[in-house]
């Protein structure tokens, strides 16, 4: 930052050698981020290492504890981004270095600047003077040979500059007050160029900077502009602007509703100038307007721009955590099970879809029902569906009709109990015409696919959500406003974590839930699906390396995440990783039991002596999984799910009145609340402010995705079709 201390150098010293390496090696890399994200060096070191080799973020994370220190999925996710980063700023930075090397101007000074460097924005001001550039009027100015006058200027060398600049004067510059502008020119783009300047002008936007948006004129009185009318003149910091307005304003901007705006008063200007103007001499005054023009002209636009984008990256980060969050809690719902399950896909006018599924998810039977134009033989339908498939739950769609069709359905008699379920269909349609649902049921029709869909859902939403491009789920904020390529990379990170985190059944497994499995991929899927038809249900772990270009290395990243019910190594339906077999086994033989007898027998895994089990390479945090898979085999980790039902009194926007107390499913969080759904095909939004008594700094704290909870009905806008809800409600 500029002090009076230091002055800014506007011209380059002698040339000299470059270095004879531009990079960095890893151990510099892991250092920074050891730093940056206050985790032990050791562990940083160990999983660059590991992840270089190709192993997935959830292997090291479950199998390779005692290299990371036991590092969890998010810090091996941060130490990648990170690493990531740093690598794009040490290649960018081995690109500048060898621009200026064959500019012949790398000095000493500036290389040491360069190497040490590690922010990207500070970087390229330190390039910006040798960066090659549009012929500019400071390029002009020079080829017509003004730089020495310009340097006499601002170095107050000449008592009469107006004089001096007659000396400067040719068939290109034909009077002194050309001459006295170009020299401005000049020393305006070396004040710019100059890191100390600019980083000046970057602290006071940091510290100051507003965000303004104003509404075009013509688009004010339009309807569809009436959505973003909060924004038709808006200001705030922007350190305080949360992401969730930022997105709204970027998305107004680009409809060209309104104009964004990101500046700062004019303090930096001043600072500016009085650095480089000393005194009041007729060189001084040249000088205050050449660093007036760098700042109005050059710097104050440029940072300006760099805001904008600092602000909306800030914002799409925020947004595309939210969407990850959201959609991690969506896929790690509670499942039903393995239970048969009627899926009805619900319907007005085109009637209702109706398909059975047995226990593994395989499709039995399909029927169209009309409920609300013959009820009597709708009813008489699902009654004969329900005697011949004998489905232990019913899942109904929460689209056009859902409410209806759960009030028609709740009041057939069955004859026994069966468990009725709303379940989320967004994304279905999608799913009904994906090229993964035509390989499912090439015969069937979309409508078809979508009923079983449904039902499939319920039974094990995981399995059945990643068929669906993540995007279309709808559990997002602003997902179509964000960088997508970095949207894919997260979500996708998500879903691989998901998948593992449960892990798969070998058996049943669609290629798509296995291509997310650690290690695997789609080809690899596909080729274990052709073995599995070709030869039948896999007997053991084992058995995946007769898999096609199926090697060591992938076996290693997928088989502790894939589960074998019913194999004759009871260890191959657990989350024990092969690889440490021999330790269980060797449990077991100490114990004087079979494997199958120690997973069985409670008591002699309490007697177990885990010390007497460490190696090098195996140390507690892995012995302390194996225990906890021999307590609990094939453990899943979701929740148990439970039995939901809207309160009766309303159906739609209409049977709503403030003050009413109703229960409700949480839909989607975003960060200015939570959207909740009361059965009345409108969500309602909770806002932060009203989800609980204490503060609540993000929604994410307060509340979960699929969430059931009581909400209280503070207000409803039916002109907008808006219903506000409070989660407080005593």
């Amino acid at each position: 930052m500029i002090s009076d201390n230091k002055m800014p150098q506007t011209t380059q010293q002698r040339p000299t050698q470059a270095p004879e390496s531009k990079t960095t090696d890893l151990s510099t890399i892991a250092t920074l981020i050891s730093k940056e994200l206050q985790l032990p060096l050791r562990g940083v070191e160990n999983t660059l290492t590991l992840l270089s080799e190709g192993c997935t973020v959830p292997f090291i994370a479950r199998y390779r504890k005692e290299r990371t220190g036991a590092l969890d999925e998010v810090s091996i996710i941060n130490i990648k981004d990170l690493n990531d980063k740093l690598t794009d700023i040490n290649k960018r930075r081995a690109t500048i270095l060898s621009t200026i090397e064959a500019q012949g101007k790398l000095t000493p000074e500036l290389e040491a600047k360069i190497v040490s460097c590690w922010d990207a924005a500070t970087l390229e001001d330190l390039y910006l003077p040798y960066k090659p550039k549009k012929r500019t009027r400071a390029q002009m100015a020079r080829e017509h040979g003004l730089e020495p006058l310009a340097q006499a200027i601002m170095l107050g060398a000449c008592r009469d500059p107006y004089s001096y600049a007659r000396q400067f004067c040719n068939k290109d510059v034909t009077t002194a007050d050309d001459a006295i502008k170009g020299a401005q020119d000049i020393m305006a783009e070396d004040i710019a160029n100059n890191e100390e300047s600019r980083k000046t002008v970057r602290a006071e936007f940091r510290r100051t900077a507003m965000i303004t948006s104003k509404v075009v004129k013509s688009k004010k009185d339009e309807e569809e502009s009436a959505k973003y009318a909060d924004y038709f003149e808006f200001s705030e910091p922007l350190k305080r602007c949360p992401s969730h307005r930022v997105m709204a304003m970027l998305r107004a901007e680009k409809e060209g509703v309104v104009k964004i705006n990101i500046a700062t008063d004019d303090n930096a200007m001043e600072r500016i100038s009085r650095y480089y103007s000393k005194g009041y001499t007729d060189c001084s005054k040249l000088t205050r307007e050449a660093s007036e023009d760098a700042y109005k002209r050059l710097i104050r636009p440029s940072i300006e721009n760099e805001f904008v984008k600092e602000g909306r990256e800030r914002a799409e980060d925020e947004a595309i955590n939210v969407f990850s969050t959201n959609l991690r809690q969506l896929l790690l719902s509670a499942p039903l099970g393995q239970k048969a399950v009627m899926g009805i896909d619900p319907g007005f006018r085109t009637g209702c879809k109706v398909a059975c599924i047995n226990a593994e998810g395989a499709y039995l039977h399909y029927e169209a029902i009309f409920p609300f134009r013959e009820a009597n033989r709708a009813a008489e339908q699902l009654k004969r569906m329900a005697d011949r498939f004998r489905p232990q739950a019913i899942a109904i769609g929460n689209g056009t009709a859902s409410r209806e069709t759960e009030a028609f359905v709740r009041g057939i008699s069955f004859g026994r109990d069966i468990d009725i379920f709303v379940v989320s269909e967004d994304g279905a349609s999608v799913y009904s015409a994906s090229d993964v649902a035509r390989k499912e049921f090439p015969d069937l029709d979309i409508t078809v696919r979508g009923a079983i869909s449904i039902a499939r859902r319920l039974m094990d939403p995981l399995a059945e959500l990643v068929k669906i491009d993540p995007k279309s789920i709808g559990v997002g904020q602003y997902q179509h406003d964000v960088d997508q390529t970095k949207l894919r990379t997260r979500l996708k990170q998500t879903v691989e974590s998901c998948v593992n985190t449960v892990g798969v059944n070998l058996n049943t497994a669609s290629a798509m839930l296995l291509s997310y499995v650690s290690g695997i991929g789609p080809a690899l899927a596909a080729n274990i699906i052709d073995y599995r038809n070709e030869h039948g249900a896999f007997k053991s772990r084992a058995e995946l390396k007769k898999v096609k270009r199926l090697g060591d290395n992938a076996f290693t990243q997928c088989a502790g995440f894939l589960r074998i019910p019913g194999a004759a190594n009871p260890l191959d339906n657990t989350a024990v990783h092969p690889e440490r077999y021999p330790i269980v086994k060797q449990m077991a033989a100490d114990l004087h039991c079979s494997v199958a007898q120690l997973i069985a027998d409670k008591d002699k895994q309490k007697t177990i002596d885990i010390k007497r089990y460490a190696t090098a390479e195996v140390g507690t945090p892995t012995l302390l999984d194996i225990m906890q898979e021999l307590n609990k085999p094939g453990r899943d980790p979701r929740e148990k799910l439970e039995v939901f039902r809207f309160d009766e009194r309303v159906s739609t926007v209409d049977d709503l009145a403030e003050g009413m107390v109703l229960p409700g499913i949480v839909t989607n969080i975003t960060n200015f609340g939570a959207f909740v759904n009361i059965g009345v095909h409108q969500d309602g939004l909770v806002h932060v402010s009203q989800l609980s008594k204490r503060f609540v700094a993000s929604p994410l704290d307060a509340v979960k995705l699929h969430q059931q909870v009581i909400v209280k009905v503070t207000g409803v806008d039916r002109k907008r079709n808006r219903i506000s809800l409070s989660m407080i409600v005593d």
